[in-house]
């Protein structure tokens, strides 16, 4: 296993990590992510940690708080072996302080986690979604305080734009207060906003992408086919409309390269959708959120290899998308430079 600095922190974090929302399955949400029980989730967690793999992400929502129990009772008696990446800020009830990211609510919520996850701290705090009703000044004296209190080790956020988690870092700087070295974002194939925006952002900042959905809401898979159906109980097939939408086209062109790619390496499709991302500027992890024994060793099977340069260029040609404004003024410069080279 490969392992990489989370963004500009110290902490050393495999290049795969597992994602415990498969754990539970106690909402109809995340039931169609997975069902994992406790006897399962250790036997998947066992697998990880003989892997080298020892960052297990989870959340306060997952399964209603059931993931992050049964991740708890998975990694007992090996806590010192492992790292725990959880999140909050999303609804947990109907209450008016359920959601956001307020000092009442990070600190019951932080509390609440570790009792879940039977440890006294978490390795890394990530915030869910940016609260815009909560002062961020209020956020971030909250999360010092509990990284002083030894309840938090670092801190981050998820799904941000790049004015908040701009924003956020200047405030942090200017009281002392701790950066957010990651940032868990939705990022791959079929998926690459994150490059346009918050790739410069966590270049310039130091800030470590923590990779969700890489598989693109499953559809890099190798399950997927041009003019077929989804795969019957396929989770793209019952939670398709809770993903981000791709182009049909894009996606096919995508799945094309893959197979071209897939055949000429004898690896598997979503090994090479993984191995893509572990190529990207900032990526300090991937996260994995296999169903199965069998799911997950084929996903292992993405590191210990690299992708040859004309592969890499074959996937990234496949799933180029035209940037949205401002953005695509950057491609357009470049393809200018190309047709209109300097005189020598």
């Amino acid at each position: 296993m490969e392992y990489r600095n989370l963004g500009a922190s110290g902490l050393r974090v495999p290049v795969l990590s597992f994602g415990a929302a498969t754990f539970g399955g106690e909402t109809p949400f995340f039931a169609t992510w997975g069902s994992s029980g406790s006897e399962e989730a250790r036997r998947l967690v066992d697998i990880c940690i003989e892997a080298g793999v020892n960052l297990f992400d989870t959340a306060d929502v997952y399964s209603s708080g059931a993931s992050e129990r049964i991740l708890g009772a998975a990694i007992k008696g090996r806590r010192d072996k492992v790292l725990i990446s959880t999140k909050m800020t999303l609804a947990t009830g109907r209450g008016p302080n359920d959601s956001g990211s307020s000092r009442h609510r990070l600190i019951a919520g932080v509390d609440a986690a570790l009792t879940r996850l039977e440890t006294d701290y978490i390795d890394l705090l990530q915030l869910h979604a940016f609260d815009a009703f909560t002062p961020i000044e209020e956020v971030l004296y909250t999360l010092d305080l509990l990284v002083r209190a030894g309840k938090l080790r670092y801190v981050g956020v998820s799904n941000f734009a790049g004015w908040q988690l701009m924003k956020s870092l200047g405030i942090a700087d200017r009281h002392g207060w701790p950066r957010y070295v990651a940032h868990q974002v939705h990022y791959s194939l079929v998926g690459r906003d994150y490059e346009w925006e918050l790739m410069p952002l966590a270049l310039d900042q130091g800030v470590g992408a923590i990779v969700w959905s890489p598989l693109g809401w499953g559809r890099l898979t190798g399950k997927v086919r041009r003019g077929q159906p989804f795969p019957e109980g396929s989770r793209l097939q019952q939670a398709a409309q809770w993903g981000l939408p791709v182009d049909e086209d894009r996606l096919y062109r995508v799945l094309d390269a893959l197979d071209a790619v897939a055949s000429e390496t004898g690896r598997s499709v979503p090994q090479i959708a993984l191995a893509w991302l572990l190529t990207r500027p900032t990526v300090s992890s991937v996260i994995i959120g296999a169903r199965t024994e069998a799911q997950l060793r084929d996903n292992l099977g993405a590191v210990g290899w690299s992708l040859a340069p004309e592969h890499i260029r074959q996937l990234d040609e496949a799933s180029a998308a035209m940037p949205a404004y401002p953005y695509f003024s950057y491609r357009i410069d470049k393809a200018f430079k190309r047709l209109n080279p300097p005189a020598v």
